[in-house]
């Protein structure tokens, strides 16, 4: 499995290289690229794009997902919806994102990958009721992805209408699309609440193209929190046995989240990666 590990450069540093001598040293293989410098890699111009790409080569790696902010944006603004994170990218409108995706797919073409990381809108209160319209959306996209030669990985995101594995995989077999598939974080479904993320696994297995890592548990107060793999409450040993079982032949990226009191995310990722590394032992 190591040899199919990576990182996300910016879990790491917003220093591109730092992000890279770590992902090097410890013989990982590839990361994937979310932002640089404190922007989000989208807003970048095609030569600093190409600097990236050239950069990451030099240190025997390879890009294996853009991990854009694609559709993590509102369906109708004047609705109440949950937010997340954009890692340095505006939100906008559905439409202005469609551009985004656009965008996306130049710079995953530059960066020599076809594999773009997208969401499924702002939560809305009932996700469900607006299934039929997220659908729609991404079958487009599925479009646009087809067209360019690149798959879209959906990933469940707990602050957005595809939040955990089973959401996401009715919107990936609604949408029927080769170009879509499902980027798996069982960190996530444990983050947003759920007690077993085994139980999603099963509803997912069938069209996961991409794998993250962290870990995660919902604190003595009631929040959730990441913490070094091997460290929170998701069960990774027989995670990975069912993935093994399952025969995925896909990439592993660590994305940890996680910063020890008074340290750094460098040191964060070290941990997770260390309790990765001594999980793998045992197993």
């Amino acid at each position: 499995m190591l040899e199919r590990l990576g990182i996300i450069t910016d879990e790491v540093s917003d220093d591109l290289n730092e992000g890279l001598d770590f992902a090097a040293k410890h013989g990982l293989s590839h990361v994937e690229i979310r932002s640089v410098g404190g922007s989000n890699v989208l807003s970048l111009g095609d030569d600093e794009i190409v600097s990236i790409r050239q950069r990451v080569h030099e240190h025997g790696l390879f890009v294996s997902c853009l991990a854009s902010p694609v559709f993590k944006c509102a369906l109708h603004p004047a609705r109440v919806i949950a937010r997340g994170d954009m890692f340095g990218a505006s939100e906008g409108t559905v439409l202005q994102h469609f551009l985004l995706l656009e965008r996306a797919l130049t710079v995953a073409r530059l960066l020599g990958t076809n594999k773009i990381r997208v969401f499924s809108f702002w939560r809305e209160q009932d996700p469900s009721s607006c299934a039929q319209e997220i659908s729609r959306h991404l079958t487009r996209a599925s479009e646009m992805a087809e067209s360019a030669g690149v798959t879209l990985l959906l990933e469940n995101e707990p602050t957005c209408n595809g939040g955990f594995a089973g959401e996401i995989a009715d919107i990936i077999r609604t949408v029927n699309s080769p170009s879509l598939s499902a980027l798996w974080d069982p960190g996530n479904e444990v983050y947003g609440g759920k007690e077993s993320p085994l139980e999603g696994y099963c509803r997912v297995r069938s069209v996961i193209k991409h794998v993250h890592l962290k870990d995660a548990r919902i604190n003595s107060a009631g929040h959730p929190e990441c913490l070094p793999i091997g460290r929170g409450s998701v069960p990774f040993g027989k995670q990975l046995a069912m993935l093994v079982d399952d025969g995925y032949q896909g990439l592993f990226t660590l994305e940890p989240h996680y910063v020890p009191d008074g340290g750094t995310k460098k040191q964060g990722c070290e941990e997770a990666l260390a309790g990765l590394v001594e999980l793998l032992r045992d197993l």
